[in-house]
């Protein structure tokens, strides 16, 4: 990881103390050479991550200090073993009625903002010419939006962070109106209908946190899975909109089909061209955010580490 943003948030530069909101990644009690007690911690921010101490630790003050809260902390840059440490002097937890938070200061979040793309989302459901497709699309859209605005889209790799799920909706259904152009032939509502709920019921998959980060996996997601739930869902959706069988039947079938094979997780492969698009843009997507994400780090004209995710493949990163 990169520098904390919290670390050039200086408030007295003689002795380089900083100060600001960040996440306690880790917390460990742990006793020092005369016995006394003190807390040993990791902070995290969107920018990076600093060990740190809290040796005047009170265990009444300070219990409340758990892995994943978000704290106002003020302390004192040192260096230890040529690494930064920050030495805590003052800490709290955040008080949500009082502070305000730059989310995106905390934790890595879509790049759009996610009521934009949400809006995006609900005029492409509103312009379908088929009313039974719109009003399925739309009751689902509303239903989920509360946590569709924040949802990581998976626990690692391609879009795991705040707001990942609907970016990467949104990013496909830019892909498709690319494709649907080219391709005229091809019923453009269905592809886009069949983009914003193929990935709805990562919703009830992942475990997730007030942050955006998932911690895991529900145990409905161990034992059946957001494919198998995405298609329960639209049956449920299907009987309180009552739309008609065929557009419940085809909006199932990509939902079954988007992972494209068994091995991927899909019981069905793509059996008409609108179910082969969303499988196709959902795949390169995914593909794209995971290269960039690997090559981010790695300097122009160099090779990034062996990536399991894409057959331990390195990548190179194109000279400007």
């Amino acid at each position: 990881m990169g520098k904390m943003f919290l670390l050039d948030n200086v408030i007295n530069k003689q002795c380089n103390q900083v100060e600001g909101f960040c996440i306690i990644k880790s917390v460990a009690e742990k006793t020092n050479v005369k016995g006394s007690l003190y807390l040993d911690l990791v902070f995290s921010d969107a920018g990076g991550e600093i060990n740190a101490k809290l040796w005047d630790y009170d265990k009444n003050i300070h219990s409340g200090l758990a892995a994943g809260s978000i704290v106002l902390v003020r302390g004192t840059v040192t260096q230890w073993r040529d690494t930064d440490q920050l030495k805590v002097e003052r800490i709290r937890l955040y008080v949500p009625e009082t502070d305000y938070i730059e989310m995106g200061q905390l934790v890595p979040c879509a790049p759009y903002d996610v009521d934009w793309m949400y809006d995006e989302l609900v005029k492409c459901a509103e312009s379908f010419s088929d009313e039974d497709l719109k009003k399925l699309i739309l009751y689902m859209l509303e239903d989920k939006k509360e946590n569709f605005l924040h949802w990581p889209a998976a626990l690692k790799l391609h879009h795991a962070h705040r707001g990942g799920l609907i970016y990467h909706t949104f990013s496909m259904l830019k892909l498709a109106r690319g494709i649907c152009e080219c391709y005229p032939a091809l019923n453009s509502d269905i592809v886009y209908a069949g983009i914003i709920v193929h990935d709805l019921a990562k919703m009830e998959e992942l475990t997730v946190g007030e942050l955006g980060i998932s911690t895991g996996y529900s145990v409905r997601g161990q034992l059946i899975g957001h494919i198998a739930m995405g298609v329960a869902n639209i049956e449920l959706a299907a009987k309180e909109t009552g739309v008609n069988d065929e557009i419940k039947t085809l909006m199932q079938h990509i939902i079954l089909a988007h992972h494209s094979n068994p091995e991927f997780g899909s019981p069905k492969p793509p059996m008409f061209p609108e179910a082969e698009v969303v499988a196709t843009v959902d795949m390169l997507d995914a593909r794209m955010y995971e290269m960039y994400d690997a090559l981010e780090t790695v300097e122009n004209g160099g090779f990034s580490e062996r990536q399991w995710a894409m057959d331990n493949r390195m990548l190179y990163k194109l000279k400007p």
